[in-house]
């Protein structure tokens, strides 16, 4: 075991076994899953790990790891600054790049002389291993597995949680549609899903610890099973969840818009666990953008999903990703999508400039759009998002939401979502509950007002 050399006075040392580590998780809910994993196995190995927001200078910490995103350039350039940052407040300390970024980028890492292990995302399962090997060798090392060639889903094992009330489950990992913006299929690899008997089995074991609402999440999870010899779908593995006692709610991560079929929405509205927010990746609303950004569906098809959501739930929330200024968009292919987006009246939409990723098909494309054109364009289409959650929270008021409380904020003040996930803040002024009685109960709540990009509200039924 390597160890680190503190000086105490002259003539005197101290030897210190590195067993402290932070992790920075940047990026999606699949890389916090997959944080939350390494976290355990490098407890069960006997280490102290903290996870934290942002590299801290504390001269504690021996071990350091950030598990990078790539998804875009932006994302790429906090994922290096970072890692430089770290060194620079910690220089004893030894600093683990992992995650996506780490994935595609590890030539670009590799001249870091910041970093001493550079891993890929399927390595992540291995963590222990490398680093004890480091602290033996003290030499760099590097370790990214092709995952473009890779068919079999690298299962971590069951994660233990430590949330009160919401835990993410990670059911699939990597990507087939190759957008022709981004570069994830390579950071992730193709499409790779988890045996359904280790979900349910996590799942289990996570209801058992009293966590109420479980989040489906993975890469492109619509296509989850598409790798199997059997024919079983996403659907198929939501119905055996459902089953499971003591979870009370099912959310589903983002999802593939051609994945809401007539016959998926039929048996999915079976389940009473569902919870009624879709997070519909849109990407444009404009016919020509979409056949450019290779997503395989027009408007039309899109209308009709909405439809059937809609049709479906009457309390249903639709939110969605857009990227503005993809290259080719013209004026006019804007003002279609803001048209479109008008119609269809998201509840939120979270707006992205295009990010030119090289190696994708779009980083060559001609008419490459300015940035103060995409600047504006996403100005504009925030503007309308923020309108429409403001006119929705307002069409609230006076309504009762059952709300899965999930921390205390303030005085009197707790916090949680509906199962549309709306956020909800919820006063006490005449009633005095201790904190167990409130959190991670789902509590009938009456919203009397808005505040932002919140709901506020009286607790309606006693409990």
């Amino acid at each position: 075991m390597w160890q680190k050399v503190n000086k105490k006075m002259k003539g005197m040392v101290e030897k210190v076994d590195y067993k402290n580590v932070a992790i920075l998780t940047l990026g999606c809910k699949v890389n916090q899953y997959e944080t939350n994993a390494m976290a355990q196995k490098l407890q069960q190995a006997g280490y102290s790990v903290t996870e934290i927001t942002s590299s801290m200078i504390d001269e504690s910490i021996d071990i350091f790891i950030v598990n990078t995103c790539t998804v875009t350039n932006i994302a790429d350039r906090k994922s290096r600054q970072q890692l430089r940052k770290i060194k620079e407040y910690n220089p004893h300390a030894i600093v683990v790049a992992t995650g996506c970024y780490a994935q595609v980028s590890r030539e670009v890492l590799e001249q870091m002389p910041e970093i001493d292990l550079i891993l890929g995302n399927n390595e992540k399962k291995e963590i222990v291993k490398y680093i004890e090997e480091f602290l033996s060798e003290n030499e760099k090392i590097t370790h990214t597995e092709n995952l473009l060639e890779t068919r079999e889903f690298s299962d971590l094992g069951s994660v233990t949680y430590t949330e009160k009330s919401r835990a993410a489950v990670k059911v699939q990992d990597g990507c087939d549609r190759f957008c022709s913006y981004c570069i994830i299929p390579y950071a992730r690899g193709r499409v790779r899903s988890r045996k359904p008997e280790s979900i349910v089995s996590e799942i289990s074991e996570i209801s058992k610890k009293g966590i109420k609402e479980v989040v489906i999440t993975g890469i492109h999870i619509a296509s989850y099973g598409k790798d199997f010899k059997e024919d079983y779908k996403l659907i198929d593995l939501l119905e055996e969840i459902q089953k499971i006692e003591g979870i009370e709610r099912i959310r589903l991560g983002s999802i593939e818009p051609l994945l809401i079929t007539d016959e998926f929405v039929k048996r999915l509205s079976k389940l009473d666990k569902i919870c009624h927010h879709f997070h519909l990746s849109l990407q444009s609303g404009c016919d020509e953008t979409l056949a450019r950004m290779n997503r395989r569906y027009g408007t039309e098809d899109f209308i009709k999903v909405v439809e059937r959501l809609r049709n479906t739930y009457s309390d249903v929330i639709l939110t969605t990703d857009i990227i503005v200024g993809f290259p080719g968009e013209t004026d006019e292919e804007f003002e279609k999508t803001y048209e479109f987006l008008t119609k269809i009246k998201f509840y939120k939409m979270h707006v992205f400039p295009y990010s030119r990723r090289q190696g994708t098909k779009a980083a060559d494309m001609k008419n490459q759009i300015d940035g103060n054109v995409k600047d504006e364009r996403s100005k504009k289409l925030i503007d309308l998002s923020n309108k429409n959650e403001q006119e929705y929270n307002t069409s609230y008021v006076g309504k009762v939401a059952q709300v899965l409380v999930e921390e205390k904020v303030g005085e009197n003040i707790f916090q949680g979502h509906t199962g549309n996930y709306l956020m909800v803040k919820i006063k006490l002024e005449d009633h005095k509950y201790e904190q167990s009685e409130l959190e991670n109960k789902i509590v009938n709540v009456k919203i009397v007002g808005c505040e932002d990009a919140y709901l506020i509200g009286e607790i309606s039924i006693n409990i």
